[in-house]
């Protein structure tokens, strides 16, 4: 191995730690814990090598985002495929696993739910430049929500629409405004009034 692709594998090293380090105090002690500073600590090196990675934590949570997008369409395909195996089930209860997977996803991983969906990463959203984790994201939605859209209804559209609505449960019950006993209530409720199967 040459030392420029050790050097390399080290910086790849150091770039996972960082982010490792800053999701990790994200989901114990806020976003408002994350600080350059904090960071540069935990992971013992100093700030200007924190820099060198990342300009700011601006792009360190845009790192979190992307990691955290990656694994929210994981969850979705891997709750759909699940369902899939039992083909008496049908399109209804693939679109329940997906609604399940997006919201326990959300309730598990709030910070960095809150890096891909609430806070600014420095991301481009539904753009031409949109960074691929992120439009892979929105593809595992509309690969299962594209079926049960209706006719004439666009099924990006009605994938926006719907998505738009697991995100409100999803915030809603976070935050204490909706009663978090109730939220399979309104997964069935979301499911039976807009998909159409």
């Amino acid at each position: 191995m040459s030392v420029q692709e050790r050097k390399e594998r080290e910086r790849a090293a150091r770039e996972r730690l960082i982010v490792a380090t800053a999701r990790e105090l994200a989901e114990q002690q806020g976003w408002d814990a994350v600080t350059t500073r904090l960071l540069a600590e935990r992971i013992e090196y100093s700030q200007p090598v924190l820099y060198s990675h990342f300009r700011g934590k601006r792009e360190i949570i845009g790192a979190v985002a992307l990691q955290g997008a990656t694994e929210l369409a994981a969850a979705v395909r891997a709750a759909v495929t699940a369902v899939t195996a039992a083909p008496a089930d049908g399109p209804r209860a693939r679109v329940y696993a997906l609604a399940r997977a997006y919201l326990d996803f959300a309730a598990r991983n709030p910070a960095v739910y809150d890096a891909i969906f609430q806070l600014d990463g420095g991301l481009a959203y539904a753009q031409e430049e949109t960074p691929a984790p992120l439009k892979d994201a929105f593809a595992a939605l509309l690969e299962c929500l594209g079926e049960v859209a209706g006719d004439g209804v666009a099924p990006g559209l009605f994938t926006e629409v719907f998505w738009a609505s697991l995100h409100g449960v999803a915030t809603l019950t976070r935050s204490g405004r909706l009663l978090p006993q109730d939220t399979e209530s309104r997964v069935e409720l979301l499911v039976d009034r807009l998909a159409v199967v």
